[in-house]
């Protein structure tokens, strides 16, 4: 058993406000970034933005200099510039969200103990309310024309733990059926995220109500990171994923239906989220433009979702490019709404999209519930419809969400395992190596690495992989998953740089005292 200790946490933050991608909703672009003054100051990212929050800044730090947010050195650091911490995040950063001037932000981003510093920015939400309901109708099939029916696997999502991170949830909707709770109210910063605006209820109808969900039987967790307008800062976003990336209950799949101008930091919680083995769904964006400028639909190893209308165009109002992995409906979608049990709504955009695309990872996840994040989104790609999306935009796949009456396994080819356990002790580097032979050329783009690690408190480890050629990749940050105990998961890695055959390594880096472990087994997964 671990013992308890004050500053067990690894903390992370940001600043940057972000915004619903609900229905037409418009983002302002990103502005350049300030540029650093001739006397040192350091940069802020995003210092200009045109919805910026006075003197609100998530700071990152780099854990090789001052460890975790939590700890001493970090708090001190943060005092010495004299910055109010506001915010701690556990998970998805290692840093804080905090209230200082512009002038000693400046002077805080200078200090090499900080990775950056970011502008908290807000962003809002806007729906177009219309009609009819078909979105169902349209994702059980190949083609036009509808034949009203939605065939869907017996499961439904049964087992699988779908987390809204909106506006809240209106848990007690009768379309919900007892499947519904409160996760987490990053704005009144509580455990009740009742939605006061219909936007979350909406998209948690989408993923698993009983009427209008595509995964009916799936469970349903509201994490309120909007407020009742529809909006709310990336700090209170952030918040929002750390709390579901230490308290996931797996399988699990996660909904972003909200995007802002581009912000790393959030890119980065998102990504160290999805490392810990949530998939997520996040809203291309409602601007008609490129994706890739828009957060965290910009993120790859989310599952980015465009929107179609009922005719398998290109909604108007729908982002495109290669950043989207497929479409799914999205303008005139009918689901359940917040001012009632009964209640519902019919609106657009990649909002209502998104959802679609979490129900059916959650069908595929009920299916297949070692699927690592990565994985799914494959096979929701090579399930897609491919060719029918009119006017997808420059560089967009064509590619339209469809689900199936049954479970598809996840594809393999040669695996290479090392089963022998490697003990790692506190604050200390150990490897274990797999070597590959008969595999010709090089190793693929989607490199599956199979890790079984045993250790409490695993926000103290870093996790990579070293090829034979001695390229590392970082497939676990230190700092990332807090207090949870264990790494049992496949990650992806683009490996197609290096030669498949060789002798392939997994180090494994405890930073800290207190908690230890073992490496169980590990894998290439080819």
């Amino acid at each position: 058993m671990a013992v308890t200790r004050h500053n067990r946490r690894r903390m992370a933050a940001i600043s940057a406000t972000a915004v619903a991608a609900l229905a037409f909703g418009g983002v302002a672009a990103l502005p350049a970034s300030a540029a650093p003054d001739p006397s040192g100051a350091g940069l802020i990212i995003n210092a200009d933005a045109p919805d910026r929050v006075k003197d609100s800044y998530i700071v990152t730090l780099d854990a090789d200099k001052v460890g975790k947010a939590t700890s001493a050195k970090s708090k001190a650091l943060a005092k010495e510039y004299g910055a109010t911490i506001e915010r701690t995040y556990k998970a998805a950063l290692n840093g804080y969200a905090v209230e200082l001037s512009r002038a000693e932000a400046e002077k805080f981003a200078a200090d090499p103990a900080v990775e950056s510093v970011i502008q908290n920015r807000t962003f809002t939400i806007d729906a177009t309310q219309t009609n009819p309901t078909w979105g169902l109708d349209r994702i059980d099939q190949a083609s036009l024309p509808l034949d009203s029916k939605y065939t869907y696997p017996d499961k439904a999502g049964e087992g699988v733990t779908a987390y809204i991170i909106d506006t809240g949830v209106r848990i007690s909707h009768s379309d919900f059926g007892g499947r519904a709770a409160n996760g987490y109210d990053a704005v009144d910063n509580d455990n009740v995220a009742q939605d006061g605006n219909g936007h979350g209820t909406h998209v948690a109808g989408t993923v698993a109500g009983s009427a209008y969900g595509v995964a009916k039987k799936a469970k349903i967790v509201g994490v309120r990171v909007l407020n009742n307008a529809g909006s709310g800062t990336t700090a209170q976003v952030v918040a929002g994923i750390d709390w579901v990336t230490q308290n996931a209950v797996k399988p699990a799949v996660a909904n972003m239906s909200l995007g802002g101008g581009a912000d790393a930091a959030l890119d980065q919680a998102v990504r160290n989220s999805i490392a810990s083995g949530v998939t997520y769904g996040v809203a291309a964006g409602n601007e008609n433009q490129n994706a890739a400028n828009v957060s965290p639909a910009r993120v790859t190893e989310a599952i980015t979702v465009g929107s179609t209308t009922n005719t398998d165009a290109r909604s108007s109002f729908s982002n495109w490019g290669s950043t989207v992995d497929l479409f799914a409906p999205g303008s005139s979608i009918t689901s359940a709404w917040n001012t009632s049990d009964s209640a519902t709504n019919t609106i657009s955009g990649t909002s209502m999209a998104t959802p679609h695309v979490v129900g059916a990872a959650a069908l595929y996840a009920s299916e297949n519930p070692s699927a690592t994040p990565a994985q799914v989104q494959a096979a929701l790609k090579a399930n897609a419809t491919s060719g029918v999306v009119t006017s997808p935009g420059t560089g967009s796949p064509n590619l339209l969400l469809r689900v199936g009456s049954g479970g598809t396994t996840p594809p393999t080819g040669p695996l290479f395992e090392n089963k022998t356990a490697v003990a790692v002790p506190d604050n200390s580097t150990v490897e274990s190596p797999v070597t590959v032979s008969g595999v010709a050329g090089a190793a693929p783009s989607t490199l599956g690495v199979k890790v079984d690690i045993t250790h409490t408190y695993i926000g103290d480890l870093r996790v990579q992989l070293v090829s034979p050629a001695g390229t590392v990749y970082t497939l676990k940050a230190f700092g990332t998953g807090g207090s949870a105990d264990d790494i049992k998961t496949t990650y992806t890695v683009n490996a197609s740089g290096q030669t498949a055959n060789g002798v392939w390594k997994l180090r494994v880096t405890d930073n800290a005292t207190y908690d230890t472990g073992r490496i169980n087994s590990w894998g290439l997964q080819f």
